[in-house]
């Protein structure tokens, strides 16, 4: 059986999501709306968090966005929110006493050692963590110096520097990333400092790209750093939609098997031998799908040269060939035709869906009688 071994770190908590620890991996996105607009903002984060994101980042460039953040924040209690923090300190002192749940500070740009020391003592004051983001893109004019360009090195050192002045203040309360948009690039930093620390990382591979190139780039460098063991949280930068980046990094951890959240649809790429239109199968399904956050794997299989394969392991399989044939639970269940396909297999997942959910719900209230019984 396969199976990552996690690397050990200690725990944080960002809102009521932990990170680090034995806790699951957390997905993470970040509102690309004018801060400032906070009806857009708002609705961006409720988006994003329906797409299962567990925290949602917001950038506070400025004291109007300051201001901005407070009247979002009272308009989405339950959302766990991270402010974004560049150049002036004076902004994150300013979120820290508005209820964020963490501040993200690039110590490259933040500031002198006392501006930190600042943030880290409103970060105390207020019981919240702080994520030191090291960028390749923006690393101390002394460390560039020092290695003549950004390099695995000179990332770690950066941020192990910043993490020594936390801990001068006895600030223990922190996660760390170290992105750069070159994947190799990441993941040595990832990897060098992996073996130095026991802090959580936030995984990342900055300016990915498009939503194609993006999500490609991302895969890759999570994807082996996840392999590796190490990873607490992740975001997938993409120019696009920030619930494409939810669904992305979702999908990235159940390929890995390290977390599942909704239909798993596995599905041949087609050729001349398929019965039904696959590709519009998939997408339509997918669609119609989407408010399904159980786990549920289903095999979308144009012909039986797999199909039939690959419907015995899925909780919900179609095989095409003459009559397209559906399996549930492994089994032969019913034939249907090309007309009816999509609506019929959507019946099949909710109908399972549902069974689920009584079942789960029988269990607990077995496991809870006796518990009521003997208080």
């Amino acid at each position: 059986m396969w199976g990552i071994h996690r690397r050990k770190t200690r725990q944080i908590h960002v809102g009521s999501v932990p990170i680090g620890g034995d806790a699951p991996i957390a997905v993470q996105t970040m509102t690309n709306t004018n801060t400032c607009d906070v009806e857009a903002t708002v609705g961006q984060i409720e988006q994003v968090a329906a797409a299962g994101a567990d925290i949602v980042r917001v950038s506070v460039p400025d004291k109007d966005a300051a201001e901005a953040f407070a009247k979002i924040r009272a308009r989405v209690p339950d959302v766990p929110l991270i402010a974004d923090i560049h150049y002036d300190y004076r902004i994150a002192l300013k979120v820290a006493d508005m209820g964020v749940d963490c501040l993200r500070i690039n110590p490259g740009n933040i500031g002198k050692r006392d501006r930190v020391a600042a943030v880290v003592d409103a970060a105390k004051h207020n019981g919240i963590p702080i994520r030191v983001g090291v960028n390749a893109g923006s690393l101390e004019k002394h460390l560039l110096e020092k290695y003549s360009e950004p390099n695995a090195d000179a990332m770690a050192e950066s941020a192990l520097r910043h993490l020594e002045i936390l801990e001068s203040h006895g600030f223990h309360d922190t996660k760390i990333s170290l992105k750069a948009s070159d994947v190799f690039l990441a993941v040595e930093a990832y990897r060098k400092l992996a073996t130095q620390v026991d802090y959580p990382f936030h995984l990342g591979i900055t300016e990915a790209g498009s939503l194609r190139m993006g999500t490609v780039r991302s895969s890759v460098g999570l994807g082996m750093l996840l392999a590796d063991g190490i990873g607490d949280t992740l975001r997938v930068s993409l120019a696009a939609d920030p619930v494409e980046e939810v669904k992305v990094g979702f999908d990235i951890l159940k390929s890995l098997h390290l977390r599942h959240r909704g239909v798993n649809i596995i599905a041949c790429p087609s050729c001349s031998r398929q019965e039904f239109n696959v590709i519009d199968t998939v997408n339509e399904l997918e669609a119609r799908l989407e408010d399904v956050n159980e786990n549920l794997n289903v095999s979308i299989i144009g012909c039986v040269v797999n199909g039939v394969g690959e419907a015995k392991e899925a909780d919900v399989g179609v095989t095409g060939g003459g009559k397209n044939l559906v399996y549930i639970d492994g089994e032969p269940s019913y034939k249907v035709d090309n007309e009816t396909l999509v609506d019929r297999v959507e019946r099949s997942v909710r109908d399972y869906v549902a069974k689920q959910r009584q079942e789960d719900e029988g269990e607990d209230g077995a496991s809870a009688s006796p518990v009521e019984g003997s208080a």
